[in-house]
């Protein structure tokens, strides 16, 4: 039996998103305990001012809903790009990004520390984070909420 002192899942990918000054996104796939994958998908936001927090959302994502889910985030994205925004160019902010990615690396390292977050795989430091504006902690584990969706692995 292996020891979970820490009680976190370890990472087995993990992909580091920027969105803008104030919004990362952090898209990780960890293993369960019966040898099954799930992914999380966490949006971390600062909220200036006084306290400085740091805001975030997570969503457990599970094996049965990759499919659905990727297909209705393409509707949705193609959605907008053709349909509601078809002459904008979204290409712009990959480039920009590009141009940007180099000067902000230092500046991106010193964020890290001071928020709490991990530099190579972009994982909070702690066990609970704040969920939203409201305060809820979530201390969730995913199997569990796997095991009461009814799917069996």
């Amino acid at each position: 039996m292996e020891d979970n002192s820490d009680n976190r899942k370890e990472e087995i990918f993990s992909r580091k998103i920027r969105a803008g000054k104030k919004r990362t996104y952090f898209i990780d796939v960890r293993p369960t305990r019966k040898n099954d994958y799930y992914i999380t998908i966490t949006e971390s936001k600062r909220k200036l001012g006084e306290d400085q927090k740091l805001i975030k959302h997570k969503i457990f994502l599970y094996k049965e809903d990759f499919n659905k889910f990727q297909e209705g985030l393409n509707d949705a994205v193609d959605y907008v790009k053709n349909e509601l925004l078809p002459d904008f160019d979204f290409e712009k902010f990959d480039r920009k990004e590009a141009t940007t990615s180099e000067e902000n690396a230092s500046e991106s390292s010193e964020e890290s520390d001071e928020w709490g977050l991990s530099e190579d795989t972009g994982n909070y430091d702690d066990k609970s984070f704040e969920t939203s504006e409201f305060g809820i902690s979530s201390d969730v584990d995913p199997e569990s909420e796997n095991s009461s969706s009814g799917s069996t692995s």
